[in-house]
């Protein structure tokens, strides 16, 4: 925040540096804010209507053949993460947006004209090429526009109004569907999604490295290894293995993102599969980001005033106990006291993850740093879909959850036993 004799405007007089903030920020955070609801929103196009498309148009009888679409996604979106860190720091955020938000372009129509379940395996590569770049770069613009003071409650925020627009595109697609069918309807939502985020990010949204930049020169070490001349190999092999809480963080990301593929791939199937309506479905696939998203606003903040640690650990535990009701029960009012969990759960963890990188990383090497988490973490749904889709196949889809519930919780306890407490209280 402002303090004396210092700019209280977030885009700094000529030749001052920019001043980090929430409030001397706020119209630009709120820009990306929305920004990042219309990213959520093109992923939600697909969530409920994707796995039942691949049953009911496609004839797709095998899950792991189902959920190919999935393991598609979370590579090309794994691997862009990556990218979007080592671009972002190269040419800056704002490029790096826009081209991600170019990638999506063709996606909607590719669905919706798709002859062969190939073109909606090509069309969740480019979507995920998108989803890598957009909600990496809003994640830095965030970080970099407020600072390490309020990094928390910048995340929760950011994936509040990401998962919000899941949650919401995934119940009004399932109710298009049930009106007018699972082809065109739903995916023209995702068009405008696109049409409106390209043009905001071309014309409204401003550069932020410069934010990053000023922080930087003040930045306070949290370990021996965060100065600013770090290689991006030697920061990939840091953030994935080396320092105790980075590769925590990043193993539970990845673990978080394999239930959430099993939860995107396998629940619709299984809900129709008792019988429920599409709109049921909808509502079902929406509960859970629709809890995840709101329920963020207030871990995000939480995570700044308590730590990161425990309410990681104690993050995937509540996801473990809402994937075992999962398997354990049948029923709408169940399966909706389990999406409920899930989305509790991971509501603790997502923000919280993001800001135990951001509290660790440097400024100079955060943007990579964060693409390597995003790797891990968006490769979980690679994992995800073809660990469940097996498991599915040989077992029965409960089986599956119940083997994902499973890794949840000993992903937990991961968290608890290495990841070093009081990381943010060094900022």
């Amino acid at each position: 925040m402002s303090g004396p004799g210092r700019p209280t405007a977030g885009r700094a007089s000529a030749g001052a540096a920019p001043v980090l903030g929430l409030r001397e920020n706020l119209p630009q955070f709120a820009l990306l804010v929305a920004v990042n609801a219309l990213v959520g929103g093109t992923l939600g196009q697909e969530r409920t209507v994707l796995p039942l498309l691949a049953t009911e148009e496609f004839h797709l009888d095998l899950y792991t053949s189902a959920l190919t679409y999935i393991v598609a996604f979370g590579l090309s979106k794994a691997a862009m993460n990556y990218f979007a860190g080592i671009l972002a720091d190269r040419f800056g955020r704002k490029p790096v947006l826009v081209a991600g938000w170019l990638a999506a372009v063709p996606v909607p129509a590719m669905l919706i004209l798709a002859p062969d379940w190939s073109w909606v395996v090509a069309a969740n590569v480019l979507l995920g090429v998108s989803q890598g770049l957009t909600w990496s770069i809003a994640v830095m613009m965030k970080m970099d526009l407020v600072g390490p003071s309020q990094r928390g409650l910048a995340m929760g925020l950011n994936e509040a109004a990401g998962y919000l627009g899941v949650a919401v595109t995934a119940l009004a697609t399932g109710y298009i569907a049930a009106e007018y069918g699972l082809r065109p309807g739903p995916f023209l939502v995702g068009a405008a999604y696109i049409a409106l985020g390209l043009g905001m990010s071309v014309v409204l949204v401003r550069e932020t490295r410069g934010h990053a930049r000023a922080e930087a020169l003040g930045h306070v070490d949290a370990h021996e290894h965060a100065h600013g001349g770090l290689t991006s190999g030697q920061v990939f092999t840091l953030t994935s293995f080396r320092d105790r809480s980075l590769s925590s963080v990043s193993q539970a990301g990845m673990v978080n993102n394999l239930n959430d593929g099993l939860a995107w791939g396998l629940f619709p199937v299984l809900f129709a599969s008792a019988g429920l309506g599409l709109g049921e479905i909808g509502l079902l696939a929406a509960a859970y980001p629709a809890v995840w998203g709101a329920a963020q606003i207030v871990t995000g903040p939480a995570s700044d005033r308590w730590g990161r640690k425990w309410l990681i650990a104690a993050g995937m535990g509540v996801q473990a106990v809402g994937l075992a009701l999962v398997a354990a029960t049948q029923g709408f009012g169940a399966w909706l006291a389990a999406a409920v969990l899930l989305g509790l759960g991971t509501a603790m963890v997502y923000p919280t993850l993001l800001a135990a990188i951001g509290d660790v990383a440097h400024p100079a090497w955060r943007a990579r740093s964060v693409g390597v988490y995003r790797l891990w973490r968006d490769g979980g749904f690679a994992v995800g879909a073809l660990l469940s889709g097996v498991l599915a196949d040989l077992y029965g889809i409960p089986a599956a959850v119940a083997v994902v519930a499973a890794l949840t919780a000993a992903s937990g306890a991961v968290v608890a036993l290495r990841m070093r407490p009081g990381d943010h209280a060094r900022r």
